[in-house]
């Protein structure tokens, strides 16, 4: 017989913010406790899975969101769950609304850019008129950024 998952009762909405039977989480500790423990099951549901004890939560779009952008060597974001790592830019993607996301996590997650991270980053694309599409130049390479309206 298959597992019963049950609900957690906690929401994270387009933004990243946490809810529990509709009220906010206002411990940020709690909230990253969480993320820590956050994985996907074979149906593309999101679960925490503390110790033997797991429930599926409902996520309105991605888990992960893109806070900030900081451009050196790489460019290198910020995450809702206070991590930071390499963008990949061959991951980004336009998605519905023409919101921009990229896969996180070792590629396992997909993560949404909120607005002022992606009016940082917006600085650094550029329109082929040619292709009629944008692209981020970035060490010789063309990174087309490909709509997706899943």
């Amino acid at each position: 017989m298959a597992e019963e998952i049950p609900p957690c009762n906690i929401m994270i909405d387009k933004e990243g913010k946490w809810y529990y039977k509709g009220a906010p989480m206002i411990r940020k500790d709690i909230c990253l406790f969480f993320y820590e423990h956050l994985v996907r099951d074979s149906k593309g549901r999101y679960l925490l899975h503390i110790g033997d004890e797991k429930c599926y939560l409902e996520v309105e779009d991605t888990p992960f969101v893109v806070i900030r952008v900081d451009v050196g060597v790489d460019f290198t974001i910020l995450l809702n769950d206070r991590t930071q790592e390499v963008l990949r830019l061959g991951t980004l993607w336009i998605g519905k609304d023409n919101v921009l996301y990229c896969k996180v996590k070792d590629n396992n997650y997909d993560a949404r850019f909120n607005r002022p991270s992606y009016y940082q980053f917006a600085n650094y694309i550029t329109y082929d008129e040619e292709r009629d599409k944008c692209f981020i130049p970035f060490d010789g390479n063309r990174y087309y950024l490909e709509q997706q309206d899943g």
